[in-house]
């Protein structure tokens, strides 16, 4: 596991995803036979390492990672590093015939992108990207009404991404400097597209056009050490996307808008027959039966609690950490020997769309997005 010093993969990926696998004994196959997991950490900073390494009972750790590719022991490798560096270490696993499992982005450019997905088809393993969101609760629940036909002919997708990230003057930034640097690969389009691209092909379908605006409302940040600097990658950006059918998405993602949702994302479908909306966890819907006639009148405060006029969807099953989900489908996948339904060519549609939504805010029109293959 390669960048587990940082947030995500820490967090999500070795506490609540490996380390839970591991103290529950590993993973159920489908035929009945358990599997155990092990985490070799990774990284640059041997003291982070050590830390981690000796806090959760770790048996290995090391910053050579051609020592871990070399090892036969050693199965799978997962990538959560800064996107510059993921490319060739992708490769570097590929080519020792491991296994491999990585965040998005997967590279900082489409070519890159479709090239990394070429070489994984061509290297026989089985590989996996992160494809978090479609996992959660709240968006399994949204799916689960697409499935079932709730919303009749599908209209729209409204969904709402974001938060206050502090500057780091006065108060430090809850994300690290590098993503308001575009020169070190930051910015919230780079960022956040490639997850919107696969939420929408999840609920909706492929993503046929886009337009989009991209903006660094705040143009100076301080870094981890209290040093100003310049934010030259952008902090919001505002995209149309078409969808098949005539379904029209859109979505806002900003890291300078202060939350008034349920949740910092939430996603609403509206179609003829009802609405829903859903955020990480709860998901409530309104059918078309049960909708109350809205009146426009702005002579008079309205009276309606609109909140409560939408209903609970229930989960009706077990829904564990979305991270922990997907890595357990990953790991039943390798052991049966059989390809990861989210690839390398998923991730890279992922970045065509950032890349586009980029180019759209710059020459200020809709671009249509074009499929790709290997």
């Amino acid at each position: 596991m390669n960048g587990v010093t940082g947030r995500m993969g820490y967090r999500q990926h070795l506490v609540r995803s490996i380390l839970a696998l591991r103290d529950a004994g590993g993973i159920v196959l489908e035929d009945g036979t358990r599997v155990g997991v092990e985490p070799v950490l990774i990284g640059r900073n041997p003291v982070k390492l050590a830390d981690l390494a000796a806090q959760h009972r770790v048996e290995r750790w090391t910053t050579d990672v051609d020592e871990v590719l070399a090892d036969p022991d050693v199965d799978v490798y997962f990538d959560a590093q800064v996107t510059s560096r993921r490319p060739a270490a992708l490769r570097a696993a590929m080519a020792a015939g491991k296994h491999v499992y990585t965040e998005k982005p997967t590279a900082e450019t489409l070519d890159e992108a479709v090239a990394l997905a070429r070489e994984a088809d061509r290297a026989g393993v089985t590989v996996g990207v992160v494809h978090d969101k479609l996992y959660l609760p709240g968006l399994v629940k949204l799916r689960r009404l697409v499935d079932e036909g709730f919303f009749g002919r599908i209209l729209s997708l409204k969904g709402d991404f974001g938060y206050w990230v502090f500057e780091g003057e006065s108060q430090p930034g809850q994300r690290p400097s590098w993503n308001y640097r575009a020169e070190d690969g930051g910015g919230i389009t780079v960022d956040m597209f490639c997850h919107w691209n696969y939420v929408l092909e999840g609920l909706l379908g492929r993503v046929g056009a886009v337009t989009a605006k991209v903006a660094t409302h705040v143009p100076v940040r301080w870094d981890e050490q209290g040093r100003e600097y310049a934010a030259t990658a952008d902090d919001a950006a505002y995209g149309i996307f078409e969808m098949p059918d005539g379904v029209i998405a859109q979505i806002n993602s900003s890291w300078t808008t202060r939350v008034h949702r349920d949740e910092l994302v939430e996603f609403q479908i509206d179609g003829t027959h009802g609405s829903a909306v859903a955020g990480l966890h709860r998901c409530v819907a309104q059918q078309r039966a049960h909708t109350p006639k809205a009146v426009w009148n702005p002579d008079l405060p309205s009276a309606d609690r609109y909140r409560d006029q939408w209903l609970e969807v229930p989960a009706n099953a077990e829904l564990d950490n979305g991270f922990k989900a997907q890595w357990e489908e990953f790991l039943r996948d390798i052991a049966a020997g059989r390809p990861h339904r989210y690839d390398l060519l998923s991730a890279a549609r992922g970045v065509q769309l950032a890349e586009l939504g980029l180019r759209s805010s710059a020459e200020g029109r809709r671009l249509d997005v074009p499929e790709i293959s290997l």
